[in-house]
């Protein structure tokens, strides 16, 4: 990458689609502008409508490229949802140069290696993530460039996704007018902004709530050792005040949001509002404590599937514990009731950048900061794919089947 370079991320969420840009100044991120809009043909975080989930990404690119006055034309893309699988894989291959010296050809050939594994029909390789490069027999090394050996080797994780699911993806980006720079896992990148690197290194559980799904990433030793998402999130409890308060979906969304509140104990009696009910002209007063009273049952039981889904991966007792992050984990109360109930240390993970600095922004601006450090470092094998121009916000020429690039670029490791 050169010295200042523009990265834009989309977060396609059941709720919102975010647009996410980033400038990148020197190795320095700084977050230039924002935009989002209303998911529409989403539900649990899978596609179901691809024209209105064409026109959210339309509407969230056009929010942010008004507010800094560009044109967006690339974009990294996160992917997420219970079709993604995680696959150890090894790959060996002999240094090529004469002097032995191991150069980014042996690197990019070795991740090729690693990537001949037996896969379903139905499944793609979204990426490979190296864990380690062993050259000669010395292990744990993460960057074997310009050292000297003769047999150079890789640990990795293979990320495959249904080949449904993939294409759909693409199909809806490459219909709202852009073109894909790569699919970037969207609970690595979170991992990759949200976690320290001691945290990675001791064990802990990434938890993303989002609005129709949570998604579950263990990390161990420094790796991504599980994921999983659960089919659960912030609408369960938008509809539960609905049923409730005897009211709409929408009108339920907006008192969460307002007056929501996960502990009853830590609600107050005296803040009140009124809800229209269906069925009824009038409209009848509620406190917060009564809503209360109805979001903390559902958020305890949110908390008691994610234990159980960890426990189920083969994780308990991990001493970095847990680190939650999505829009969910905003309401007030949530912290409280996931120490109780995960009975382990949790904190909440918010970006440290100016504009995104809530919850529910880790993911878009973790692909940034992911996509980032790939494109700068030169890391060969993991889940990005190179853009053929870095400079997003321009106008391109007429656009080629992402569709097709991504079938050409496949079928060279095949």
């Amino acid at each position: 990458m050169s010295s200042n370079d523009i990265i834009v991320s989309l977060d396609i969420g059941t709720s919102k689609v975010r647009a996410i840009i980033g400038e990148v100044v020197n190795g320095a991120i700084n977050i230039i502008g924002v935009g989002s809009a209303d998911s529409q043909g989403i539900r649990k975080g899978s596609i179901v409508d691809i024209d209105q989930t064409v026109q959210s990404i339309r509407s969230a690119i056009d929010h942010a490229e008004r507010m800094v006055g560009v044109q967006i034309s690339e974009v990294f893309v996160g992917i997420s949802g219970n079709h993604i699988a995680l696959q150890s894989s090894h790959g060996v291959v002999a240094v090529s140069n004469e002097d032995r010296e191991i150069g980014d050809e042996d690197i990019e050939r070795v991740i090729q290696a690693a990537k001949v594994i037996p896969l379903a029909p139905e499944r793609e390789i979204i990426g490979v993530v190296p864990n380690q490069y062993v050259v000669d027999g010395t292990d744990q090394i993460h960057d074997p460039r310009s050292m000297i050996g003769v047999r150079l080797e890789v640990e990795a994780t293979i990320v495959t996704g249904t080949k449904t699911a993939i294409h759909n993806l693409l199909r809806v980006v490459e219909k709202s007018g852009l073109k894909v720079a790569g699919l970037i896992l969207m609970s690595l990148a979170a991992g990759h902004l949200a976690l320290s690197k001691d945290e990675k290194a001791i064990g802990t559980v990434l938890v993303d709530i989002g609005a129709g799904a949570t998604t579950i990433a263990v990390f161990n030793e420094n790796n991504l050792v599980a994921t999983s998402t659960l089919p659960i999130g912030g609408e369960y409890i938008t509809n539960d005040i609905a049923y409730g308060l005897r009211t709409q979906a929408d009108i339920a969304e907006k008192i969460k949001l307002k007056f929501g509140c996960a502990v009853v104990d830590h609600a107050t009696a005296d803040q009140v509002f009124k809800v229209n009910r269906i069925g009824s002209n009038a409209d009848r007063e509620f406190s917060q404590v009564d809503l209360a009273n109805i979001v903390e049952p559902r958020v305890q039981e949110i908390f008691h599937l994610i234990l159980a889904e960890v426990h189920r991966l083969g994780f308990s007792d991990l001493p970095g514990g847990y680190v939650l992050t999505g829009g969910t984990v905003s309401m007030p109360g949530i912290l409280a009731i996931a120490q109780v109930e995960l009975q382990s240390s949790v904190r909440i993970a918010v970006p440290d950048y100016i504009g995104v600095r809530d919850p529910s922004f880790t993911s878009g601006v973790g692909i940034i900061q992911y996509a980032s450090r790939y494109l700068r470092n030169g890391k060969q094998g993991s889940s990005v794919k190179k853009p053929a121009n870095k400079k997003a916000p321009v106008a391109q020429e007429p656009k080629s089947s992402v569709m097709e690039r991504v079938k050409n670029w496949l079928s060279e490791f095949i």
